[in-house]
């Protein structure tokens, strides 16, 4: 097994007034490169937390995270954005695309972070949009999308660089269901055809099962995966 990402006694701490808050404490993860894992949990569990500390955007008070053979901990804030853009994407909730910017545009900008030439940039954008399937929106602004068109630019977005590894946190979260199920199809095609190691936190259970791998956020920790609950007032 060739593994992509190693967590290793990982812990984050924050405070809140007088209260300890400890969202992940001692968490150990492998995942091997080309795995689609589902993380599922309780909203305000943490999962976001522990996302952001294995993508980089966070630093763990105690622990290691591993990408690519890459200890995170090792670099500083330049070499860590500059790692983070050429191997981890990130796909979040809520889009966070550029208002005034087009499709094509917003997905060109973690190229301008490279050293490429601006034809360049346009190919990869437009590669990454047809992937999503918006070849016909290049030109279009957020506020003339869908929200599942908008958060397929913010998937191109993610793809662009041609990263490693793919992080999503809720990414279905603000779409209706049917839109929903479109966009998890659409990462089940990226795993499949594209060959993306995946990590994506849900509180969906159908969402997660739908993963090549699925454990459960709870207390800090991962636990193998737990049934979804019943309706009210059953019995286990």
């Amino acid at each position: 097994m060739n593994v992509l990402v190693e967590a290793k006694g990982l812990s984050k701490r924050y405070r809140k007034g007088s209260e300890d808050i400890r969202p992940v404490e001692g968490l150990d993860l492998t995942v091997a490169d080309g795995e689609f894992l589902a993380i599922r949990g309780p909203s305000g569990s943490g999962k976001s937390t522990l996302l952001h500390l294995l993508g980089g955007l966070d630093r763990p008070d105690t622990g290691t995270v591993a990408v690519a053979g890459t200890e995170l901990s090792t670099l500083g804030e330049s070499a860590l954005c500059a790692f983070r853009n050429r191997n981890v994407g990130f796909v979040f909730q809520v889009f966070h695309l550029v208002p005034v910017l087009s499709a094509l545009e917003n997905v060109e900008l973690p190229l301008r972070l490279m050293n490429l030439s601006s034809k360049r940039r346009r190919e990869q954008a437009e590669l990454a949009l047809q992937l999503v399937g918006l070849s016909d929106r290049l030109k279009h602004r957020p506020d003339e999308l869908s929200g599942g068109q908008q958060q397929r630019v913010a998937i191109a977005r993610a793809l662009v660089t041609d990263p490693k590894l793919l992080l999503a946190d809720e990414p279905t979260g603000d779409l209706d269901e049917q839109t929903g199920n479109e966009i998890m199809e659409l990462f089940l095609k990226l795993h499949a055809d594209q060959h993306k190691t995946i990590i994506m936190v849900t509180h969906d259970a159908d969402k997660a099962l739908k993963a090549t791998r699925e454990l459960y956020f709870h207390k800090g920790k991962l636990e193998p995966r737990r049934a979804a609950p019943g309706p009210a007032g059953a019995k286990a």
